[in-house]
């Protein structure tokens, strides 16, 4: 059993850090125990692994996060176990220009923008998220992983489970999607993301510029989904989600008290974080300060994220 040890930085929260990359509280893929273990499961180009995450919390001069894995995939992810983290974010670069932004940055200043190197692992399940509600998202998430995922190596929780390859994607019945809850233009899209696997892949190794466009040369997938993927896959700051039913609006009440936000309204607001817009966004939304959505209803062409 391979491991390795990383010193975070003062402060840090790992569990703000990694909670973006759960899919619920349910997720077969990413688990949360109640003594702060985080355990993962992957498909990495070396093949499945296994990935627990230790947190021996200390003082900041002594703590340390420890990664033990199992699987053909297990040094893959111990080598990028520092990014996954968020070691390579740099949130030194960000300056609030709003008091609530401020408020949110000292109350969660230990979060880091986690970066997983892996495109697919994000994209499948954030196509299942597209024009519905989370809830159905998740549930489909997990039906589809019951019924196509692989049981994972080494010591891994009872019902965790690996994602399946894209080819093992592709011979999912069309039945089954249908099951799960999937329209057939989000099938569609991932299994056209699957088809070019390889090329979407390739969209880690890139600036945040070239992989949005990377990504959005599939059918099927948007301004939307091509950043919450690589908010993800990248850990990239400037990510912002465009196309989201409630995200300008929460955005917009909290810089402005209004209600009626628009993603052109959203982006001038954020243009003071530029390099910065998705921390920016995502540290209102943890900010708390939200309108009450019964009291919102936003046109019906806004919901067709893609």
């Amino acid at each position: 059993m391979p491991s390795r040890t990383w010193a975070p930085p003062a402060p840090y929260d790992l569990a703000c850090t990694l909670r973006v990359l759960r899919r619920g509280s349910g997720d077969p893929t990413c688990r949360l125990e109640d003594d702060g273990t985080w355990w993962r499961t992957t498909l990495t180009p070396a093949g499945p692994a296994t990935l627990k995450i230790i947190d021996k919390t200390g003082p900041a001069a002594s703590r340390r996060i420890t990664g033990e894995a199992w699987g053909p995939g297990a040094d893959w992810v111990l080598e990028r176990l520092p990014a996954l983290l968020g070691a390579h974010d740099d949130p030194a670069a960000f300056v609030p220009r709003h008091y609530v932004v401020a408020v949110a940055h000292r109350k969660h200043a230990g979060l880091r923008l986690a970066a997983t190197g892996l495109v697919m692992e994000s994209l499948i399940p954030t196509v299942l998220e597209q024009r519905v509600t989370t809830g159905s998202a998740r549930d489909a998430w997990r039906r589809l992983l019951r019924l196509h995922g692989e049981q994972p190596p080494g010591p891994a929780p009872a019902g965790m489970l690996i994602p399946p390859s894209p080819s093992t994607w592709r011979r999912v019945p069309s039945w089954e999607w249908h099951r799960a809850g999937v329209d057939r233009a989000r099938a569609t899209a991932i299994l056209h993301a699957c088809t070019r696997a390889p090329r979407l892949e390739e969209a880690a190794a890139m600036p945040l510029t070239a992989a949005m466009a990377r990504l959005q040369f599939i059918p099927g997938v948007g301004p939307w989904t091509a950043a919450e993927t690589l908010q993800r896959t990248l850990g990239a700051p400037d990510a912002l989600t465009l196309g989201d039913l409630h995200l300008p609006v929460q955005v917009g009440y909290a810089l402005t008290g209004r209600r009626d936000g628009t993603d052109e309204q959203m982006v001038e607001l954020l243009a003071p974080y530029a390099g910065q817009r998705h921390r920016a966004a995502r540290l209102i939304l943890l900010g708390g300060r939200m309108p009450n959505r019964r009291a919102h209803r936003a046109p019906h062409s806004r919901i067709a994220h893609l």
